[in-house]
């Protein structure tokens, strides 16, 4: 990574923003988005500010491919979307205008201003709860989270603007929030996510000051809705470093806010078969969006929750029921309690519920049953979920075996390999004697 800049300590922030001409740093037009420029030379030619910043600046600096480029205006939302006929305004509590070019979305945010206190810009003890307070550059340089995505490309003349050390900090790998960090994890407790998925995705450490904030406040995230903690835990979990990700939650005491339930069965087996599940689940998921593979938020959540489910289906056993209507029943009553942390959709959840069940319709290799599960539309992900607490160890790998074997097999070797179906006990009513 080239970058130049002031020299600041980690413990200083700068004043006043420093420009990094064009010939000192090594961002290029030609690895922006062809729509982000067009976004940001109408901006101009309108006679606005516009410039890329957050997360694609400081990939582009770190010589990664941006997932995505924002850009930042003095221009509000309305008059974005006068100058962009593909143009969408979205959000209450942020107000946004998304440029539609296909598949590509630029987002366009106005320059925020400190809360005034009014209508606009509410706050509830301390937490955002509408933000659009429209300010001036240097206001919105210092109401961004952290250093590394406060910095400024200017289309104008090609430079970067540092207006809070973020090339220091970006050059040492340091993660820090701007301003006092209690402060502004109140502001949006979810900014705590954001940094561990940051400090994951990036290899960052995180500074002492922001460390220190996060067990103390893990607890502000139950007052999150859990709608939106679901579109930040596939930010989490599905960005390809899930494992470090998962890690790192435990480390700072955030996992728990989000899977009271699991994190409780960590606790009283750390080293058993729970976090190895989860560890493979997690590392199996990486592969596969590193492959370009599809992943599904079903297979993680099963994952995520089976030990829960696991143990309050063996207590449905004890009394009595079967294994697969104890199954059923757990995995109803862990789902109602985990959506009141993590909303999870009906048609995740749904699929959640039958990769559980298939677990006890798998070990029955007996009859025609394999042939029909063979066919079942979740049947794939129910056998890599099979595979999946194997490796974990449990002890399923004969399981394993057979039903691997029995998917290579071809038509004509399947029924030989099928096993007897076992017998049903016959129940013997005794005939009355004839009057």
């Amino acid at each position: 990574m080239q970058v130049v800049g002031p020299a600041l300590t980690n413990t200083e922030q700068s004043s006043a923003p420093t420009t990094i001409p064009r010939p000192a740093h090594n961002i290029s037009r030609a690895n922006i988005s062809r729509n982000a420029l067009k976004v940001l030379y109408r901006l101009n030619k309108s006679g606005f500010q516009g410039y890329l910043v957050g997360g694609g600046v400081r990939d582009l600096l770190l010589g990664r491919e941006p997932k995505d480029f924002d850009v930042v205006t003095d221009a509000r939302p309305e008059q974005v979307k006068a100058l962009f006929r593909n143009c969408r305004l979205i959000g209450r509590r942020f107000r946004l205008a998304h440029v539609h070019f296909g598949a590509e979305v630029i987002e366009v945010a106005t320059f925020r201003a400190p809360h005034g206190g009014d209508e606009e810009g509410a706050t509830v003890d301390g937490r955002i709860v509408r933000d659009n307070v429209y300010g001036s550059f240097g206001e919105d340089a210092a109401r961004r989270d952290f250093t590394v995505n406060s910095l400024y490309y200017d289309i104008r003349d090609f430079s970067l603007v540092d207006t809070c050390g973020g090339l220091a900090d970006l050059k040492a790998g340091v993660l820090r929030l701007i301003g006092d960090p209690e402060t502004r994890f109140r502001e949006d407790p979810v900014r705590m996510l954001r940094a561990v998925r940051f400090a994951a995705k990036l290899g960052f450490r995180l500074h002492p000051d922001t460390e220190a904030s996060i067990p103390r406040l893990a607890h502000l995230l139950e007052e999150i809705p859990p709608a939106r903690l679901f579109d930040e835990l596939l930010k989490l979990f599905h960005g390809g470093y899930g494992v470090q990700t998962f890690e790192l939650l435990r480390h700072y005491g955030l996992f728990g806010r989000l899977f009271p339930a699991t994190e409780e069965c960590l606790a009283e087996e750390a080293e058993g078969f729970p976090r190895m599940l989860m560890v493979k689940a997690l590392g199996n998921t990486d592969a596969r969006i590193v492959a370009g593979k599809p992943v599904t938020p079903a297979f993680l959540f099963a994952a995520l929750l089976w030990e829960p489910v696991r143990r309050r289906a063996a207590s449905y056993c004890q009394a009595g029921e079967s294994e697969a209507s104890a199954l059923g029943l757990a995995g109803e009553e862990v789902l109602a309690g985990q959506v009141q942390s993590v909303s999870i959709p009906r048609r995740f959840g749904t699929v959640s519920k039958e990769i559980w069940a298939m677990q006890t319709r798998l070990a029955q290799t007996g009859g025609k049953r394999a042939l029909r599960l063979l066919a079942h539309p979740r049947f794939r992900a129910a056998y890599d979920f099979l595979l999946l607490r194997a490796e974990a160890g449990e002890d399923l790998q004969p399981l394993c075996d057979w039903w691997t074997a029995f998917q290579e097999a071809d038509e004509a070797q399947r029924p030989g390999m099928l096993k007897p179906p076992a017998r049903r006990r016959r129940r013997h009513s005794r005939r009355r004697s004839p009057d």
